[in-house]
């Protein structure tokens, strides 16, 4: 047996039929069309890659099969976003259980360390990240309210009329947007860089993260918005190695979305935007 990792064009296949299960679950919301493009996948790398790796290399299977629990885990509750107390409960175990099961697999069943959290790079940020973190907020002013208000696509938030409301979306943008970082680029990503170059295995887990977007609210020309968006975050991680400013950089976003869904359900609550 030779201590070989399968080629990245041999292994392309199946790791698209894994993360072609993310708009069959998200978009289409299809779960049997999900399952059979995870189990294709998954049976696909573990056919290809039998007698060519040995245990302590990095798997493709394997990398896939982490993905895929993750992603099961995450069909199993609607993402409509709601905010009553069953519906953030939900979302915290079903968002929680599909970053720490698959480190957990990863680490105490397949005992490897395919998945981390690298919160800082041991590096200051330089004027080029502190640049951007600017541009994204003067960015998500001009163009998230047009986005937002025009297409209609804020109707897909509950009206958020009453202080409670408002700090329940306020806990609720925040946290989705931090375990987006966790489970899109520290855990998809991670466990794709292992098998491809950087550029295809951001470009298939932009396919995971954005389907994901779709289901939870982003929809209409959303896409326009959320694949640079996705490509754009799994290139800063390339470029930081810190998950702290991808979060960061993330939560900055996500605070304009918070205003503008305020502004939208409540004209005149938050007169900062132009539209």
């Amino acid at each position: 047996m030779n201590d070989v990792r399968l080629p990245a064009r041999a292994g392309l296949a199946p790791a698209m039929l894994v993360c072609a299960a993310a708009p069959a679950f998200f978009v289409l919301e299809t779960p049997w069309l999900g399952w059979v493009l995870l189990a294709a996948g998954i049976a696909l790398a573990a056919l290809l890659e039998r007698g060519r790796v040995r245990a302590s290399a990095p798997s493709l299977t394997r990398d896939l099969s982490l993905i895929a629990l993750g992603m099961l885990v995450v069909s199993v509750i609607p993402l409509a976003a709601e905010l009553d107390n069953g519906a953030m409960l939900r979302f915290t175990l079903a968002l929680g259980g599909a970053v720490v099961l698959p480190y957990v697999v990863s680490r105490f069943v397949y005992r490897d360390r395919a998945i981390s959290f690298p919160w800082r790079a041991g590096r200051r940020w330089g004027r080029l990240q502190w640049g951007w973190l600017v541009a994204v907020l003067v960015l998500g002013w001009l163009i998230l309210p047009f986005y937002f208000i025009t297409s209609g696509v804020y109707q897909n938030w509950p009206v958020i009329d009453t202080p409670d409301l408002i700090a329940r979306l306020f806990v609720g943008v925040g946290a989705v947007g931090i375990w987006d970082e966790l489970f899109f680029i520290c855990t998809v990503f991670a466990l794709l860089r292992r098998h491809f170059p950087d550029v295809l295995a951001n470009l298939l887990q932009t396919i995971v993260f954005v389907s994901f977007l779709w289901e939870l609210g982003y929809r209409e020309w959303g896409p326009l918005l959320t694949i640079p968006f996705a490509l754009l975050q799994g290139f800063i991680f390339l470029r930081t190695h810190s998950l702290a400013y991808v979060v960061t950089v993330h939560l900055l976003f996500d605070a304009v979305v918070f205003g503008v869904l305020v502004h939208a359900h409540n004209p005149g609550m938050l007169p900062i935007f132009l539209v």
